[in-house]
C-alpha cells in the first residue's frame, strides 16, 4: 500500500492554475462521456437504486483489510455495481472503523457540494447491515505515475479540495490506492470507514488556498444540518463537535492567510 508520503509527492507534480466550475454550473451542463459522476445530479434516484435493487452476485474486491466485496445488479438497471462493506463498528489494533463511516463521508460530500464521493446508502446484507456505495469506474492514483492530467489547473483545485475535506473527516487512511482517476481527470475519494474516529487533520501544513465556493460552504456548515445528516452515522456528539472544531481551525486559518497575503493569493477567482 502506498503512504500518505508517495500520495503528497504524486499530487504535487501539477501547479494550481484555473478554478473549478460552479456546483450549479456543473450539474447543469453536459458531463463528458468519460466522467464517471454519473450521480451529479441525480443522488436521490442513485440512493434509491442502491437500497433496493436486486443484488444478482458477489465479488471480492481483493484489496483492503475490511472485506469489502462487489455487489453487482440485475443487468438493465440505473448501475451495474457497487461496493459494499460489512463492518460493524469495531477497534482493529489502533484504528476504529465502521461501514458507518462511509455513510458519513457521503452525506457530508453531498452537504459541500464536492461530488468527490460515490453516492453511499445503508442497507441490509444478508443478516448484518452495511454501507452500499456505486462503483466508480476509473483508475487508482497509484497507477497514474508521472502522467500529466489533462487540465492541471483544474486538477490542482481538486486535490486542494480534497485535502480540505480528508482534515474535516480526519481521514487518517488516505493513499493512492483510495484515490481514483476518471477517463476525465475527476478525482473520486473512496474507503472511509476510517475516518472521523479521531481528531486529527493530516493536511493541516498544506492547505494554504482554496475555492471560493468551497470556501462558503464551510462557512455555512451549521451544528442542526450536520446533526441531522451526520449524527446517526457518527459514535457520538464529540465526534460532531470535533468536525466543527476542524472547520473553525481551517477558515480562521484561511481568514489570517487572507489578511496577511491578499484575497486574490488564498481565493480562486
Amino acid at each position: 500500500m502506498r503512504t500518505l508520503l508517495v500520495l503528497g509527492v504524486t499530487l504535487a507534480l501539477v501547479a494550481p492554475s484555473l478554478v473549478r466550475a460552479r456546483r450549479s454550473a456543473a450539474e447543469e451542463a453536459p458531463r463528458a462521456a468519460s466522467d464517471a459522476r454519473v450521480w451529479i445530479g441525480r443522488h436521490a434516484e442513485f440512493e434509491e437504486f442502491l437500497r433496493t435493487a436486486p443484488i444478482e452476485r458477489f465479488k471480492d474486491i481483493g484489496s483492503g483489510v475490511t472485506g469489502a466485496q462487489r455487489a453487482f445488479f440485475r443487468p438493465g438497471g440505473l448501475a451495474a455495481s457497487a461496493a459494499v462493506k460489512v463492518l460493524p463498528p469495531r477497534f482493529r489494533g489502533d484504528f476504529f472503523e465502521s461501514y458507518k463511516s462511509e455513510i458519513a463521508a457521503y452525506e457530508l460530500d453531498h452537504i459541500l457540494g464536492l461530488n468527490m464521493v460515490p453516492v453511499t446508502v445503508e442497507r441490509r446484507i444478508g443478516d448484518h447491515l452495511a454501507s452500499v456505495q456505486l462503483w466508480a469506474a476509473g483508475r487508482p492514483l497509484s497507477a497514474i505515475g508521472k502522467q500529466a492530467p489533462r487540465r492541471p489547473g483544474e486538477w490542482s483545485w481538486q486535490v486542494r479540495r480534497q485535502r480540505v475535506f480528508d482534515d474535516l473527516i480526519a481521514n487518517i487512511d488516505r493513499t493512492t490506492e483510495n484515490i481514483i482517476v476518471d477517463d476525465d481527470w475527476n478525482l473520486i475519494l473512496i474507503d472511509h470507514s476510517r475516518a472521523f474516529a479521531v481528531d486529527r487533520m493530516p493536511n493541516e501544513k498544506q492547505i494554504t488556498r482554496i475555492d471560493r465556493e468551497l470556501f462558503a460552504a464551510l462557512e455555512a456548515l451549521d451544528e442542526e444540518t450536520l446533526r441531522e445528516r451526520l449524527r446517526p452515522w457518527l459514535f457520538d456528539d464529540g465526534a460532531l463537535r470535533a468536525l466543527l472544531g476542524r472547520r473553525d481551525k481551517i477558515v480562521t486559518k484561511l481568514e489570517r492567510l487572507i489578511e496577511e497575503r491578499g484575497e486574490a493569493a488564498v481565493l480562486s477567482p
